[in-house]
C-alpha cells in the first residue's frame, strides 16, 4: 500500500459549504491538538446510555421511520444505535466500535437515510454512499435499509461487482440516493464516469478494518477524495487500529468516538472452547460435530478444502454447504440463502467469504482450521453470539498446533476453556451438541435452471491508477428491478 505523504491535511473545525473543481481531491488543515488525537484510543469506555434506552422516537427519528421500524417488528434500539443515533442525527462525524451482530448497519442506516429525506438524487449523483468490504455485506446492508428507504420515498442500490454492469449504470442514471458498494466496483464506475461522487454529503464505512485487512484502504481514500470534504463520514469498525486509525485522522473531523464492545471482541454470551484432538479422531470429531442440532459454521483454510469437507459431510448424511471466492455469486446467493432459512445447517467456509455472513441463530462457530491471526479469530467468532443472543466457538487442537494456537487466543484477548477430546466423548457433546450422523447419504440441494438473460455479465477491465480493483473484489453483482418507490411527504 503506497504510503500516506507527510502533508496530511484535515476538514476545517466548522463546516461550510464550499465549491469543488471535479476531481479535486480533499485539501485539509493539519489537525490541532482540539481535533482527534494523532492515534485512536487503546480502550474507550462504552458509551451506552446508562438506565432505560430511549426509543426511536426520543432519539429523533420521523415518525415515517418509526413506523416503518415499528412494523418490522423493532420496537427499541440496540446500545449502538442508541448511543450513536443523536450524534449522527445532529451532522456529527462518528466513530463507532462494535462487533458484527450489534445493530451497526441500523445506526448508521438510519441515520443516512433520516439525512436524505426530503430530496432528491441526479442522475449518476448518489447523495448518500455505504462502503463495505463485500458483496455478500452490500447486499444484506441493502435488504435492510431498504424497507426504511421506501418509507422516507428513498432509493438504495448496490454497486458491486456484478453480472450486469449495464443493469448498474441504468439504475444511477434513474438516480440512487443511498448507494452501497464495494470499493472496487465504486472505483470501475467512477473511472467510467457513470458514477460522481461530488454530491455525496453523507458516507458511512462499515467493517472498516475487513476492508483494510483485504487490502481495499487505497481505493477507500480514492473514493473519500472525491466526495465534498465537508460531508458527515460514519466509521464502524470491530477494531480502530493500525489503516483504520490512519483512515480516521486523515478523513474524519473531530469524530464522536463510541463504542458498545471491549476492545478484543470478546462478547459476554460467547463462550470459547480449545478442543484437543488427536490428528486421527479429528475427521470424526469433526463430522459429529456437524450432525449437531442448529445452524453451525465450519471454518477452513483454502477453497479445496471447503468443497473437500462439505461433500465428505454429505456422504454421511450431513447438509452441508460450501461458500468460497471460486464459487460463482449466484451459488454464493443460494448457499446462504439455504443456510439461513435452514434447509443446509452447516456451511463450510473460508476466512474471506464469510466475511459478509450475517445470520442470525448460529448457535455454533468451528475452527477446524485454527485462523491465521488474532483479528480472523474474532471476525469468525463474530458470526455467533449476535444481537444478544449466546454462542459456542471451538478450535480444534492438534498436538503439534497447541503452542501457536494458545499464544494467538491470547492475544486475541480470548480465555478459552481446554478440554481433550475424543469421537462419542461426553464433553464434546456437552459442549457442541456432538452425535452420530445418519450414515446416508444426502443429496446437494438442486440448483433451479433458469433461462439465461441478456445484458452481459462483466464490467470493464480494470487497468492501473488508483481505481484498480481490490484484490478480492472480483465480484458478481445480482441485478434488480429499477422501479423507484413514489416518494412521500415529508413531514
Amino acid at each position: 500500500m503506497p504510503p500516506l505523504s507527510e502533508g496530511r491535511s484535515e476538514r476545517p473545525q466548522f463546516r461550510k459549504s464550499r465549491s469543488r473543481r471535479p476531481g479535486q481531491g480533499n485539501t485539509r488543515r493539519p489537525l490541532t491538538a482540539e481535533a482527534v488525537p494523532t492515534t485512536v484510543p487503546d480502550h474507550v469506555e462504552s458509551t451506552v446510555p446508562e438506565g432505560p434506552l430511549p426509543s426511536f422516537s426520543e432519539l429523533g427519528l420521523s415518525e415515517e421511520l418509526v413506523r416503518a421500524l415499528t412494523s418490522a417488528g423493532i420496537a427499541e434500539p440496540f446500545p449502538i444505535q442508541a448511543a450513536t443515533l443523536p450524534d449522527a442525527l445532529a451532522g456529527r462525524d462518528v466513530l463507532g466500535r462494535g462487533q458484527t451482530g450489534s445493530g451497526k448497519t441500523l445506526a448508521f442506516g438510519l441515520a443516512l437515510l433520516s439525512r436524505l429525506a426530503g430530496e432528491r438524487a441526479k442522475p449518476l449523483k448518489p447523495r448518500g454512499l455505504v462502503l463495505v468490504p463485500t458483496r455478500e455485506l452490500a447486499m444484506q446492508v441493502e435488504e435492510a435499509l431498504s424497507p426504511f428507504a421506501r418509507a422516507l420515498g428513498l432509493w438504495c442500490r448496490t454497486v458491486v461487482g456484478g453480472t450486469s454492469f449495464p443493469r448498474q449504470i441504468d439504475a444511477l442514471r434513474r438516480g440512487v440516493d443511498l448507494l452501497i458498494a464495494t470499493p472496487g466496483r465504486l472505483s470501475d464506475h467512477v473511472r467510467q464516469g457513470t458514477a460522481d461522487l461530488s454530491e455525496v454529503m453523507f458516507t458511512a464505512l462499515d467493517e472498516a478494518d475487513q476492508m483494510a485487512d483485504m487490502g481495499f484502504m487505497p481505493q477507500v481514500r480514492a473514493i473519500l477524495d472525491l466526495t465534498p470534504r465537508d460531508g458527515q463520514r460514519l466509521l464502524f469498525s470491530a477494531t480502530l487500529d493500525g489503516d483504520v486509525d490512519k483512515l480516521v485522522r486523515q478523513y474524519l473531523h473531530d469524530p464522536v468516538v463510541h463504542s458498545v464492545a471491549p476492545p478484543t471482541g470478546s462478547v459476554t454470551t460467547m463462550e470459547h472452547h480449545l478442543l484437543f484432538v488427536s490428528a486421527e479422531d479429528k475427521q470424526s470429531v469433526v463430522t459429529e460435530v456437524a450432525a449437531r442440532e442448529g445452524r453451525t459454521i465450519m471454518f477452513v483454510r483454502t477453497k479445496h478444502h471447503v468443497d473437500r469437507l462439505a461433500k465428505k459431510l454429505r456422504s454421511v448424511g450431513v447438509q452441508a454447504g460450501a461458500l468460497h471466492g471460486g464459487k460463482a455469486q449466484s451459488a454464493r446467493t443460494r448457499v446462504l440463502g439455504q443456510f439461513r432459512e435452514g434447509t443446509t445447517p452447516v456451511l463450510i467456509a473460508t476466512d474471506v467469504a464469510a466475511r459478509g455472513i450475517h445470520v442470525d441463530d448460529v448457535s455454533l462457530v468451528v475452527h477446524v482450521d485454527p485462523p491465521a491471526d488474532p483479528k480472523d479469530y474474532l471476525h469468525r467468532a463474530g458470526r455467533t453470539a449476535r444481537a444478544g443472543q449466546s454462542g459456542t466457538v471451538v478450535t480444534l487442537v492438534t498436538h503439534d498446533q497447541r503452542r501457536a494456537v494458545q499464544g494467538l487466543t491470547a492475544r486475541a484477548g480470548i480465555r478459552p476453556a481446554s478440554t481433550k477430546v475424543r469421537p462419542g466423548d461426553e464433553d464434546l457433546i456437552r459442549i457442541t451438541g456432538a452425535r452420530e450422523p445418519s450414515g446416508i447419504p444426502v443429496a446437494e440441494p438442486e440448483v433451479p435452471v433458469r433461462a439465461r438473460r441478456g445484458g452481459g455479465g462483466g464490467g470493464p477491465r480494470r487497468s492501473g491508477g488508483q481505481f484498480r480493483g481490490g484484490r478480492f473484489d472480483r465480484d458478481r453483482e445480482r441485478g434488480g428491478g429499477s422501479g423507484r418507490p413514489r416518494r412521500v411527504a415529508q413531514h
